[in-house]
């Protein structure tokens, strides 16, 4: 009897976002959940989101640096595979591996995914099969192909971010971003009265 390949639809990482789905100012951040200056980064951008709740919203993609990290790719795909149960289960996830990122096991990655609240019993399975590589991997070639070589990497409205990787410089660019797009809007709605 021949097994029928079954598809499976699976939610790619530039879907998932975070924030204000109507936020002016849109970052996205290429990165390796092994990778300290990430991790730091992460908490950066945690930071600017409790500071930005209505003004930004943001958008994580992989881009695992094998070479020197052999487990942020199965880490990269276990998020991917929390989030196929609701952004949510994504965002928890993300931060837990950031957290934990020097025990990135396949076995603490389960761990991890029961304790971002994950309740599908074949997660560990399809890490095992990579089910979510492939979604990774696009993730990094599409970082590639846009001339990441290096992590963390932002983009901010759609253009690459080259500032200091701290509060401070992000909020101005934000801020700046967030009044621009103001004006704009009223003048919109000026016109329509």
């Amino acid at each position: 009897m021949a097994h029928k390949a079954v598809e499976i639809e699976i939610i790619p990482p530039k879907d998932i976002w975070v924030g204000n789905k109507q936020a002016p100012v849109k970052l996205v951040m290429y990165g390796d959940y092994e990778s300290e200056a990430c991790a730091k980064a992460n908490e950066v951008v945690n930071q600017l989101m409790g500071k930005y709740e209505d003004k930004l919203q943001f958008n994580f993609r992989h881009f695992p640096l094998t070479r020197i990290h052999q487990r942020a790719q199965k880490a990269a795909e276990a998020s991917i595979g929390a989030a196929q149960e609701g952004e949510g289960k994504f965002w928890d996830m993300h931060n837990i591996l950031f957290a934990h990122r020097r025990q990135l096991g396949t076995i603490s990655l389960k761990g991890y995914a029961k304790e971002a609240g994950v309740t599908d019993k074949n997660f560990l399975t399809k890490l095992v099969d990579s089910v979510y590589g492939w979604s990774v991997r696009a993730d990094l070639l599409e970082g590639a192909d846009k001339g990441i070589r290096d992590v963390p990497f932002f983009y901010i409205n759609g253009e690459v971010y080259n500032g200091p990787v701290n509060v401070s410089a992000f909020s101005k660019v934000i801020d700046l971003l967030a009044t621009a797009k103001k004006p704009a809007a009223k003048a919109a709605t000026k016109k329509r009265a």
